[in-house]
């Protein structure tokens, strides 16, 4: 979505969880929309492009939340869209993807090395942002629509080869990374998703869903009744081993997925399954879930109903 006005910032930091109100140019910050209930109705990576906000959201979403932003517009000075079809956005990670880009983009090495998430820097067709959900470095190169092919031929010239969705995946799960979709939805809470410190502000202003929140954390001392947790699945559950990592196309064997039930010793149900992938360091596989806050600790053994296959919970999401 693009934000265009004087009163972008205003406008949005009245929406947002998140403190965005001083977010100056090559600036960003990851935030929720939530209903009044605290529910997420989105979430938002808020990029400051000066006179104008880029709002990143999951596939398909711009179209609908740009509308519905437009219909909450009184006397604001802004104007939203879908940029959608005007923008495009590439997702470049790996241990040498600041080096990569630098050749490619003609851009400082060292100062996309240092980019804080969310952050960005020019580039002679578009910018560069630092992102997140993977144990590598991510960055997001974007662009107009127009000169997409133009920028992966330039990415790809400098030795940047394409890689499946299911991997870029396997990484986001493996980094306890939650995605729309899957781990957030219209019925999950932020703070049940683990998302407290990278997208709410306890120190701002009102925002819709805000007293909930605040509720939460204050009154019930930040318990939820689910928490999103890392699993290992599978009789072998070294995690870190110092294989170099594979293919997750290689794994045998058949996947458990997501909705699959997770129970305790007794049979008793004790959350679902979010996304399963492929470890890239061992020969398990590695997932996301949700987990009764009581079940939600590291070193827990659960169980897939489905199936003979275990788990351990090896971290949280967010």
């Amino acid at each position: 979505m693009r934000f265009e006005g004087p009163d972008s910032l205003t406008f949005l930091q009245s929406l947002l969880t998140n403190d965005v109100a001083s977010l100056a140019r090559g600036e960003g910050r990851y935030s929720a929309y939530l209903t009044p209930n605290g529910r997420m109705i989105a979430d938002i990576e808020l990029l400051s492009r000066g006179n104008w906000m880029l709002g990143c959201v999951a596939a398909g979403l711009a179209a609908s939340l740009a509308q519905r932003f437009d219909q909450l517009i009184f006397a604001e000075d802004l104007r939203v869209a879908d940029a959608s079809a005007s923008v495009y956005e590439v997702t470049v990670l790996g241990n040498g993807a600041a080096d990569s880009l630098s050749r490619a983009l003609e851009v400082d090495a060292a100062a996309l090395a240092n980019l804080p998430e969310s952050s960005q820097i020019d580039w002679a067709e578009g910018f560069v942002s630092r992102s997140g959900g993977a144990s590598c470095p991510v960055f997001k190169v974007f662009g107009n629509a127009e000169g997409r092919e133009s920028a992966i031929g330039r990415l790809e010239s400098c030795g940047i080869v394409q890689v499946s969705d299911e991997l870029i995946d396997a990484l986001r799960v493996a980094a306890g990374r939650p995605a729309w979709g899957a781990e957030l939805t219209e019925q999950v809470i932020p703070l049940e998703a683990g998302l407290l410190d990278r997208a709410i502000s306890t120190t701002k202003g009102c925002y819709v869903g805000q007293e909930i929140i605040i509720r939460m954390l204050h009154r019930g001392g930040g318990r939820v009744a689910k928490r999103l947790v890392t699993l290992a699945l599978g009789e072998k559950l070294a995690l870190h081993s110092a294989q170099e990592p594979r293919d997750p196309d290689s794994a045998g064997g058949e996947m458990p997925g997501p909705g699959d039930a997770l129970v305790d010793s007794a049979g008793t149900a004790i959350g679902t399954l979010t996304s399963v992938a492929p470890s890239l360091t061992s020969e398990n596989l590695v997932a996301l879930g949700y987990l009764r806050e009581n079940h939600a600790t590291i070193g827990a053994r659960v169980n897939l109903e489905s199936s003979a296959v275990a788990a351990v919970v090896t971290g949280f999401g967010g």
